[in-house]
């Protein structure tokens, strides 16, 4: 029987993704935002997706959407929104801003769950956001869990994927139960110091180049996915995101669908000018204007981040230059940096 895993502050569903890769079965996701809950359910249709935020939500509820009774949950992860700013005097889970975070410790003991893993921004490990995590480890060492200390910040690249990203990943066991370690890096980004003896991970040029244009195809100006046969020959990473092999699957469920269709490949209507600033600037450089970094075909992508909805100011975040073509990358193509399959 498959470990039983429950994702917390689940978005569109990344955690979700590498646990089921992993073996999980994931059993409930809870997320606030109903886009982001859609996005789930369609690529997780064996998931109960919680439209709701975790404030006021009983691990009795989970459970029961779940629908996994009282059999034992195996872990519960997720990334929090935090400020975790230190307030002189005060303590800073009492903060209101951190109140979610005290949410997911809660919720990880109504359910009792075997082990948790909190992923958050790196900036929560440094200066006086420190007391921030120390509170942290203490609120969860009142509900009977150990964390395994000293916390490490980790760095996507250094797991097979072309994205430099660096996470604080935080996590721990119920008393009694064997606390793991921390993995070991499995690949090395490009010109990185002090990992002389890893292999090296994929590249942007090799998470990439198979993809054909969005801008051959005139319907991607109104649509996001088109049929086409025009798919290059494929990286061994580029391979696994297009699932060509039984392996490239792991331990997650086969999905049903087509791989011929190009997804997710809306084109940008970049004007004369910027395409013309975007063809000046050195793969590996920002653009001066528009502040925009370009991808470096032998190296790997800059930290991709998230924009915000209308009611957290509308903040479209900025996509990276195409190492090729004169202009930004698409959805689909950000995808494959994140590691995201192309299902």
């Amino acid at each position: 029987m498959r470990p039983i895993g429950i994702d917390l502050f689940a978005g569109a569903g990344g955690l979700s993704l590498g646990f089921e890769q992993a073996g999980f079965d994931v059993a409930a996701a809870v997320e606030i935002d109903p886009v982001h809950c859609a996005a789930h359910k369609f690529n997780f249709p064996r998931t109960a997706v919680i439209a709701k935020s975790v404030e006021h939500l009983s691990g009795g509820e989970i459970r029961l959407a779940a629908g996994i009774g009282n059999r034992p949950v195996d872990c519960v992860f997720g990334g929090a929104p935090c400020q975790g700013f230190s307030l002189i005097g005060h303590r800073v889970l009492d903060d209101p801003r951190n109140r979610l975070v005290l949410e997911f410790v809660r919720i990880v003991s109504e359910l009792d769950a075997r082990t948790f893993v909190f992923e958050n921004v790196k900036g929560l490990t440094v200066g006086t956001h420190k007391q921030f995590l120390h509170e942290l480890v203490a609120a969860f060492a009142a509900k009977g869990y150990e964390v395994r200390l000293p916390w490490q910040v980790l760095n996507a690249g250094n797991f097979g994927t072309p994205q430099s990203r660096e996470r604080l990943i935080l996590f721990g066991a119920k008393k009694g139960v064997a606390l793991p370690d921390y993995p070991a890096a499995a690949s090395k980004i490009a010109g990185q110091k002090g990992a002389a003896d890893l292999p090296l991970g994929p590249t942007c040029a090799e998470a990439l180049d198979d993809l054909p244009d969005a801008e051959a195809f005139s319907s991607l100006l109104h649509g996001d996915a088109v049929k086409t046969a025009a798919f290059g020959a494929p990286s061994a990473y580029a391979a696994e995101m297009r699932c060509l092999t039984n392996e490239a699957w792991h331990f997650s469920h086969p999905r049903i669908w087509n791989p011929g269709v190009l997804t997710s490949s809306a084109r940008t209507d970049h004007s004369d000018i910027s395409r013309r600033r975007f063809a000046e600037t050195e793969a590996g450089d920002v653009e001066p204007i528009s502040r925009l970094f370009k991808l470096p075909p032998g190296g790997v992508s800059n930290t991709l981040r998230a924009g915000t909805d209308g009611a957290r100011g509308a903040f479209t975040s900025p996509r990276p230059i195409h190492y090729r073509y004169d202009r930004c990358v698409t959805v689909r193509e950000m995808a494959r940096l994140h590691g995201f399959p192309d299902w």
